[in-house]
């Protein structure tokens, strides 16, 4: 009897595990694709969905791989140190996320403090800047962006690019300024 083992060579370029990442995005994978992408590779004999399938198997799926050792890891067969080592940092970097508390954000509650929040650092500036302040549903900042860096006086923004960031940060609400380096305000501005 003879068995083929069918390479990710073999599968259509669709349905494998990077390029359905990059169309669809990690959470439409399932957990033995996202090992084969860490994975990158299986051996002669076993292609990578193979080997992750195998890996999975060994911690009985993600329950006790989150406590694996390299040496349980290095234990099976196809897995080497680096392949262990991969795999450790992501298991770690994981922990580390889930841990991450966000330092307490800026609030702005008015105008003042939106301007008081830019004001210092763009009073000195040569340039016309224009800066936007991305705002969570309780108005804390959740980040700051120079979008633009103009001349003297004048800053041309197109609202694709304030846009695209809200979209991309998940802002509730933005807050736009800029400087007047010449020094002269215009009306409405």
């Amino acid at each position: 009897m003879t068995t083929s083992t069918i390479m990710i060579k073999d599968v259509p370029k669709e349905d494998r595990p990077r390029e359905r990442m990059i169309k669809h995005g990690s959470r439409h994978l399932s957990n033995q694709e996202l090992m084969a992408i860490l994975l990158g590779s299986g051996t002669r004999e076993e292609s990578v969905m193979a080997l992750s399938n195998r890996v999975l198997m060994h911690f009985e799926g993600l329950k006790l791989l989150n406590d694996a050792t390299i040496e349980e890891l290095t234990a099976i067969k196809g897995i080497g140190a680096a392949k262990g080592v991969l795999i450790l940092s992501a298991i770690e970097l994981g922990k580390r996320m889930n841990q991450y508390k966000p330092m307490d954000r800026y609030v702005i509650r008015s105008p003042e403090d939106g301007a008081d929040y830019v004001m210092e650092e763009m009073r000195s500036l040569n340039q016309e800047h224009f800066v936007v302040l991305f705002l969570n549903t309780k108005n804390q900042i959740i980040h700051r962006q120079t979008i633009f860096i103009g001349s003297l006086n004048a800053s041309i923004v197109h609202p694709r690019e304030v846009f695209r960031e809200a979209v991309k940060r998940s802002a509730a609400s933005i807050i736009v300024a800029h400087n007047h380096p010449s020094g002269v305000r215009l009306q409405g501005a």
